[in-house]
């Protein structure tokens, strides 16, 4: 009988069709596939189970957190090379529960079932979020959702994000730290929205208070930041008092939408509207409108995903969704915009940073790379490996094109259309 790698790569090849891009190695040390280039490690035959029940993404992404799936060479290449048999294939149809109409397939799936052991499939990892309350969207259900995704630990974040503890885009230049471009992106924020000293501004989704510190410290603003992670708050408010600007920043455990004493000169959001939720974000629009002075200034930052021929048919990724932002929705630049128009907002200036991104999660990946173990202790071998794979299939994502991330600044314009930017906001490298 043949060795277990050979026959996984056969009968996956039937079932997808087209040949393997990996190497494979199987749990009783066989190897099949090209020579060249990483090895997905198949350590358990549980992997199997969990594929067979859950084809596609789910199916892996368990057994990757389960450490019953793993990869010894370059990640990126792994899932570069997999990316057009898994995540681009957005009709899980093509799964193995949906071959039995096929004698061949079907016998290639029979084949598959006994090598992968006895049935049923194990449970998912302890990683996967589960007993979500409430509906989508709705205040309780969204702080259950931050705080599975930013109470993981403050000292893992450090580890990941650096010294700045933005968890957000950077803004690189050539040869700069990713500190430099943290910095850099905070202060690019802060001239958009035209800081001025004694301004008030609004910090939604405040994180780690980076920005409101940066805001605080560099522009002489009066600042409230506000978050759902109670994480977050301690250690955003013993930033604010070892800098002693406790005159100047606020950090608040509260909704957005609970916010009431605006009216703010600014408010800026950084990578806080993809929680929002599609049914929401004309909510969210109008609410952050609200807040503001007439002339004031909303700074938007924002992941975007590419339009769909149905937007109907579009779906959350199912392995983010369940590990890593639950809930959590993406939405095209252009419905991002005409609601923010809609909402009353005059949109003065989008800039798309989609590759800077990239840089960034590389980055944060090469860091948790470097403090393997330290990760592992901090969280759990199971949390690390969600981070991991998330970050690196990130940065592939953005530098295809999949997915980017922009700037949209917004003012709430008075009647008489005087809008206080300068007629030339945006000064452009003369080598753009």
């Amino acid at each position: 009988m043949a060795d277990a790698a050979t026959r996984l790569t056969r009968l996956a090849e039937d079932l997808l069709g087209e040949p393997l891009p990996v190497r494979v190695r199987a749990w009783d040390g066989s190897e099949s596939g090209p020579a060249d280039g990483p090895v997905l490690v198949l350590r358990d035959r549980r992997a199997l189970r969990r594929m067979i029940w859950k084809p596609g993404e789910v199916g892996l992404a368990r057994a990757w957190v389960a450490g019953e799936i793993d990869v010894e060479g370059d990640l990126y290449e792994v899932l570069d090379r997999l990316a057009g048999l898994i995540w681009e294939r957005a009709d899980e149809s093509r799964g193995l529960l949906a071959s039995a109409r096929d004698p061949r397939l079907r016998a290639a799936a029979g084949a598959l079932f006994r090598l992968a052991g006895p049935l049923p499939p194990p449970p998912p990892p302890a990683e996967e979020i589960r007993g979500r309350t409430g509906g989508r969207h709705t205040k309780r259900r969204d702080k259950q959702a931050i705080s599975h995704h930013y109470d993981v630990g403050n000292d893992f974040y450090e580890l990941v994000l650096g010294p700045s503890m933005v968890y957000s885009c950077a803004y690189w230049t050539e040869g700069g730290t990713l500190e430099d471009a943290q910095r850099d992106k905070l202060d690019l924020i802060s001239r958009k929205l035209n800081l001025r000293e004694g301004d008030r501004l609004l910090d939604v989704g405040c994180g780690w208070g980076s920005m409101a510190l940066h805001a605080a410290r560099e522009y002489g603003a009066r600042v409230v930041g506000v978050t759902l992670s109670r994480e977050q708050a301690a250690f955003a408010r013993k930033r604010v008092a070892e800098e002693g600007l406790t005159d100047r920043v606020e950090i608040r455990v509260q909704d957005y939408r609970d916010v009431t004493d605006g009216p703010y000169d600014a408010i800026s959001s950084i990578g806080m509207a993809e929680h929002v939720g599609a049914v929401r974000y004309r909510a969210y629009a109008d609410t952050l409108y609200g807040l503001l002075k007439p002339g004031g200034r909303l700074l938007n930052h924002q992941i975007s995903r590419r339009p769909e021929p149905d937007e109907q048919a579009y779906e959350v990724d199912p392995f983010i969704d369940a590990y890593v932002f639950p809930d959590g929705e993406l939405a095209p630049m252009g419905r991002t915009l005409s609601i923010l128009e809609d909402a009353g907002f005059e949109v003065r200036d989008v800039e798309a940073i989609r590759e800077h991104y990239a840089l960034t999660l590389r980055r944060w990946v090469a860091n948790l790379e470097k403090e393997w173990d330290r990760a592992v202790r901090l969280t759990s071998p199971g949390r690390a490996r969600v981070w991991r794979l998330y970050m690196a299939a990130s940065a592939l994502a953005f530098e295809r094109n999949r997915i980017g991330v922009n700037q949209f600044l917004a003012v709430k314009t008075p009647e008489a259309g005087t809008s206080g930017l300068p007629l030339r906001p945006r000064v452009w490298d003369e080598r753009g």
